[in-house]
């Protein structure tokens, strides 16, 4: 929260002053870029600006939306010696504002998730009534795309894929694909719907798995993927790295 703070400041405080400059010439400050020296001092400027900028803009997502004119006000006359809040006052409105923003921040977290919820529950219903869709006891629903005569994993080997991942509504979040460079793993150490849906997969087959938030990330946000999401993935299992190995020692 102090960094944050710190950096708004100054972010603010350099708009401020180039303002003031501006005003007392009368006219924009030429821009010279020609030395390292100028290039290191715009180079401060837009990255702070750049920050403060993104500031504003999230605080502005969660309903908070400051005046930037009183902003600009505030530090031209800090920097007049004129300032009309203490440091002690500005300390504490500026920790109210953190904690207005954090608490708008957790109310709108948990509303996503509660929708996101929601409308997985939907998706999961209708998804089921496709033909060609199964749903185990625990909930996670497959479909076969392509079938082999390969042997199935077990809960203990390690497996390499290729696969791609997306929300309900078509976003893709990851995919071995895009990087053109399958991903292997031990089968125990992934989201639940991967231990167990991997498991019903031939060698050389490909699945389509739709993911029960239960059997995902749950109701961790992790960016990509919100909280509460139904998650669902094409994947084509390529090898069971544990038998080439046995393979190999023989």
């Amino acid at each position: 929260m102090k960094q944050t703070i710190k950096l708004s400041l100054v972010a603010a405080s350099i708009l401020a002053l180039t303002a003031c400059n501006q005003k007392a010439e009368e006219k924009p400050v030429e821009v010279k870029l020609e030395t390292e020296l100028q290039q290191q001092a715009y180079g401060i400027g837009a990255s702070v600006g750049n920050f403060l900028q993104k500031d504003l803009a999230d605080k502005k997502g969660f309903g908070v939306e400051l005046d930037q004119a009183l902003l600009m006000r505030g530090f031209q006359d800090a920097l007049a010696g004129e300032a009309k809040l203490d440091e002690e006052k500005i300390r504490e409105v500026l920790t109210a504002l953190d904690t207005s923003v954090r608490e708008l921040q957790a109310e709108k977290t948990k509303a996503d998730a509660e929708k996101n919820k929601a409308e997985g529950e939907k998706f999961l219903a209708d998804n089921a009534q496709k033909e060609g869709v199964t749903v185990t006891e625990s909930g996670l629903q497959y479909e076969v795309l392509s079938t082999a005569d390969g042997k199935k994993p077990l809960v203990t080997d390690v497996v390499k894929v290729h696969y791609k991942g997306t929300l309900i509504d078509g976003t893709e979040f990851d995919s071995s694909y895009s990087r053109n460079e399958p991903t292997t793993f031990p089968l125990n150490r992934v989201i639940a719907g991967w231990t167990e849906g991997l498991q019903l997969m031939p060698v050389g087959s490909k699945f389509k798995f739709t993911i029960p938030s239960s059997l995902g990330y749950g109701e961790r946000d992790l960016g990509k993927i919100p909280a509460n999401s139904t998650l669902v993935f094409e994947v084509e299992l390529l090898e069971i790295q544990d038998e080439k190995v046995e393979a190999a020692a023989e």
